[in-house]
């Protein structure tokens, strides 16, 4: 039986968390996100998805 890979989430930063409270950009920060534009790959975790949903109007998610 193959391996399970991990599942993963697609997250792009679209606006500016210049001026954003610090705890949303902490949390752009704590996913990897560093300008705009900027893609990483995170895993599905409840800690990634709540990071994700604080800061949501700032992020493009994809599956």
């Amino acid at each position: 039986m193959p391996a399970k890979k991990p599942k993963t989430l697609r997250v792009r930063l679209i606006k500016s968390p210049h001026g954003r409270l610090q705890s949303h950009r902490a949390c752009v920060a704590g996913l990897g996100l560093r300008r705009i534009g900027h893609a990483v790959e995170v895993l599905d975790t409840p800690a990634n998805r709540g990071m994700i949903n604080k800061a949501a109007y700032m992020l493009q998610v994809e599956n």
